[in-house]
């Protein structure tokens, strides 16, 4: 049986610290400035053919290349690339629809022309009986098959991140960042990443937190331990199997390939909170192709223990406690392997004050998206560089600001609602190129 310890890896993703002190900036070290290039920018929008509705979290990108991103909750994208790749395609993937591959030469000025609608695609019964359907069976394969899927040398990535911080209904933090990743290969004993910053810009409306500072621990570095193919301690072990019930979900398909839906829950025997969610794993070759999980917080007991997991510190006479934790993972194949594209932790608290008459609650949401890869020349980190899990982003991220830096950068489209908190935020922000993006 797992310990507390032995899954704080996840918990740790969203890990916080109370505390009615004000932030201080930190000094890390800024990197050198990367050479610039001409840069095209094209925008669009991925939809349902049938419904028309926007597809969320959607995978752009160049074919190819190594540079992609993911749509937003609107289905809206903004990627920028070299202009020596006009000429290439586009890939735009989702998870149970069909691949599509569109020219870039084909892309309006106007992004509100540029709609991409992807048609659902159906998996024939016969996919399901050409392969054995035991749950526990599948899973076990896909931890086995983990060495051959994924990639045996060390990449150096280049990825966006943002986190926000809500109460109630109204944004009160939100900071943004381009990090450089260095992925170790999925094979070796010491398979530990290393993330640091390069650039960064936020806005903080502290008055608004009233006398609670929230902050949020750890930013990238935290997220990425949500590439659960390599930090497999938690679910993807076959010992950790033993603590989960596991179902088939059904077939769905994943880049034009069939996928089979795993769906796990902890078994009732299991008293300390672990996960629950669903796997999708490829037919052909057992690779995870994605994942959408979550602390198991199904009743008052198990939130109260799950709360240990969450908060660093906190002041006398409060009550946090955990009421959803939910964690999203999205692998990319290229050249037969699956590389670690995208991955999303959302957490909400209820924060219960002994002397108030109201209950109030943060929600916590942090995201990274890969834009670009290489496995030439990639060379570890100094540890002096690199983001640690004590880290508070938000005040890390002021000594990274480079406001002319950011119309040349690919990152997650903002949907109306951050824009919107954006300017509810200290009018001291300046994000002066919010409007070309």
């Amino acid at each position: 049986m797992k310990t507390f310890n032995k899954i704080s890896l996840f918990a740790a993703v969203l890990l916080l610290a109370f505390t009615a002190e004000a932030a201080i900036a930190g000094n890390l070290p800024t990197n050198k400035k990367k050479a610039r290039q001409d840069v095209i920018t094209i925008r669009g929008k991925v939809i349902d053919a049938e419904t028309r509705t926007p597809l969320v979290f959607a995978s752009v990108a160049v074919k190819e290349s190594n540079v992609g991103i993911i749509t937003n909750i609107d289905g809206e994208f903004t990627l920028k690339i070299s202009s020596s790749e006009e000429s290439k395609n586009l890939e735009i993937s989702f998870i149970g629809y069909k691949n599509k591959v569109v020219p870039i030469s084909e892309f309006k000025d106007n992004g509100s022309k540029n709609i991409i609608a992807l048609e659902a695609a159906p998996i024939p019964i016969r996919e399901i009986i050409v392969k054995p359907v035991n749950p526990y069976s599948i899973v076990e394969k896909a931890i086995d098959n983990i060495p051959k899927n994924y990639e045996t040398v060390a990449n150096l990535m280049t990825a966006f991140y943002r986190e926000t911080i809500k109460k109630n209904r109204n944004y009160v933090s939100l900071g943004e960042a381009v990090v450089e990743i260095f992925k170790a290969p999925y094979n070796s004993d010491v398979r530990f990443d290393g993330t640091r910053m390069y650039k960064g810009r936020k806005g903080t409306d502290v008055q608004r937190m009233d006398t609670l500072l929230f902050k949020l621990q750890g930013g990238p570095i935290t997220v990425l331990d949500l590439d659960i193919a390599k930090n497999t301690e938690s679910i993807l072990t076959k010992e950790a199997m033993e603590n989960y019930n596991y179902s088939l979900g059904g077939v769905i398909e994943i880049n034009n390939k069939p996928n089979y839906i795993i769906d796990f829950v902890q078994k009732p025997s299991v008293e300390m909170p672990l996960f629950m969610g669903s796997l999708y794993i490829e037919i052909d070759s057992y690779a995870i192709t994605e994942a959408d999980f979550g602390f198991n917080l199904g009743n008052k007991e198990e939130k109260e223990n799950a709360a240990s997991l969450f908060i660093r510190k906190k002041p006398l006479g409060v009550k946090v406690i955990p009421e959803i934790a939910t964690y999203k993972t999205i692998y990319r194949e290229q050249d037969g392997k699956w590389h670690f594209a995208y991955s999303r932790a959302e957490v909400k608290f209820k924060v219960d004050w002994k002397k108030k008459l109201f209950n109030t609650f943060y929600t916590t949401m942090s995201e990274i998206a890969i834009t670009d890869r290489t496995d030439q020349e990639v060379i570890k980190f100094a540890n002096r560089d690199k983001i640690k899990y004590n880290d508070v982003f938000a005040e890390e991220v002021e000594a990274f600001k480079d406001p002319k830096f950011w119309g040349d950068y690919n990152v997650i489209e903002p949907d109306q609602s951050i824009e919107s908190a954006i300017r509810r935020l200290s009018r001291r922000l300046k994000f002066s190129d919010l409007d070309d993006k």
